[in-house]
């Protein structure tokens, strides 16, 4: 086996990629304080074909060097917006007609292996911050939470692994 080289991978021009169809998905990233974690879903976002990502809060905003060592150029592909609260995100993407779901180990959560994302549907997955995961206020908020399932002795994955395990979930159920 041979590995492709980067000439061989048919890679989108940015301006392809603006133009090109994308997963209906928002990602909101609340209060997320590590910019390489904020640079790192930037380019998962890029790889899915996310229609946006939402920063808000504290969640630095690009252009920064820390964001674009971990980025490596995806935010200048992947649409983007801040909001100074989360809230604002949430209504904003409520009124456009996303149905606004928690990836957060709460009561009631549908584990992510058994959830299946509706046809025509639009979705805005909420994912918190490190510490503290998606704040109280959201979560009174949402229209459903999601939780991958965990087998060892931790109980949560870093926020770039929980958005790489969910975005690939999501885009696998939604494309097929």
């Amino acid at each position: 086996m041979r590995k492709l080289k980067l000439d061989e991978l048919n890679r989108a021009t940015i301006d392809e990629f603006k133009a090109q169809d994308k997963l209906p998905v928002a990602v909101v990233l609340d209060n997320v304080r590590s910019m390489h974690n904020i640079g790192s879903i930037f380019r998962t976002a890029d790889g899915f074909a996310v229609e946006q990502v939402c920063l808000c809060g504290i969640t630095a905003q690009p252009p920064h060097r820390e964001i674009e060592k971990t980025a490596l150029g995806a935010t200048q592909s992947v649409n983007w917006a801040y909001f100074e609260t989360p809230m604002q995100a949430v209504e904003r993407l409520r009124a456009n007609g996303y149905k606004i779901i928690a990836i957060e180990q709460a009561e009631n959560s549908a584990m992510l292996n058994t959830f299946t994302p509706a046809p025509n549907e639009k979705y805005a997955l909420i994912f918190g911050n490190e510490v503290n995961g998606v704040s109280d206020e959201v979560m009174r908020h949402i229209d459903a939470c999601i939780e991958i399932p965990q087998f060892g002795t931790k109980h949560s994955f870093n926020i770039v692994v929980s958005a790489g395990i969910v975005l690939w979930d999501f885009f696998a159920k939604m494309t097929t």
